[in-house]
């Protein structure tokens, strides 16, 4: 081994063994303090001791969903609504973050956005393992073209499993394009200021299209500087004020 690639590896070897493990353990003890905040009832220093972490990108759906929990207690529904989401954004099948979520939008009055007939029927799996299949099935497919070209005889069996694995492929892409551009995909954003109007114009004096209570549902078409022209609940479509709503994904 060249001596310089053994100095790197050493200096890797080095920084894994003495910087990584006291990170983990900041972490650790800044989420057992948020913790210890919420349980205490200090709301805003939970969600701020919650809030570092999200900043310094330690993302999980337990996350999340305390600083939901935390939002919901100190009365902001809006944020709530906001951390649930992104909580089952990362892990569909948190059924705590589910079951709060609906509590928070009933209490909230919150619009949803009306899924597509295809997103309704795509629930059963979510972008990732669509993505998955899709690699299987092509490379599948792939595999079977390749022996077809090269075989002396060709099998019924092979052309039949080719064929299936590219229908396969081809639906998992539309699959992921239904689910990454619908109402739930990447475009998806919570309303989480209070009394906001969506607008025929980026003007605040300009006609209101909807009343948004917070935790409301938009998806977001296109920005213009502090505005963003977003798809709105009952099927309409206006201006929003960008400081007002926030990204799902982050």
């Amino acid at each position: 081994m060249k001596p310089r690639k053994l100095i790197v590896n050493l200096c890797c070897a080095i920084t894994y063994a003495f910087l990584i493990p006291p990170v983990f353990a900041q972490s650790d003890a800044q989420f057992a303090k948020a913790n210890q905040e919420y349980a205490d009832r200090n709301f805003k220093e939970a969600i701020d001791g919650y809030d570092q972490l999200v900043r310094s990108g330690q993302w999980s759906a337990n996350l999340f969903y305390d600083l939901g929990n935390a939002y919901f207690r100190a009365g902001d529904f809006g944020h709530a609504i906001l951390n649930y989401e992104r909580a089952l954004a990362l892990d569909r099948h948190h059924p705590e973050a589910d079951a709060n979520l609906r509590i928070v939008r009933d209490e909230a009055r919150a619009l949803e956005l009306t899924p597509t007939l295809a997103e309704r029927y795509l629930k059963f799996a979510n972008v990732n393992q669509f993505t998955i299949a899709s690699a299987i099935a092509l490379w599948v497919a792939t595999f079977c073209i390749v022996a077809l070209i090269f075989a002396r005889r060709r099998s019924g069996a092979v052309i039949a499993l080719s064929i299936v694995s590219l229908s396969i492929f081809a639906g998992a892409v539309f699959a992921i394009y239904e689910l990454d551009n619908g109402s739930n995909g990447r475009a998806l954003a919570i309303v989480t200021g209070m009394n906001v109007q969506a607008r025929v114009a980026t003007a605040d004096n300009a006609n209101s299209v909807l009343a948004l209570p917070p935790g409301s549902e938009i998806r977001v078409l296109s920005n213009r500087g502090d505005w963003i022209y977003a798809a709105l609940p009952n099927n309409l479509r206006g201006w929003v004020s960008a400081k007002s709503a926030e990204a799902v994904r982050l």
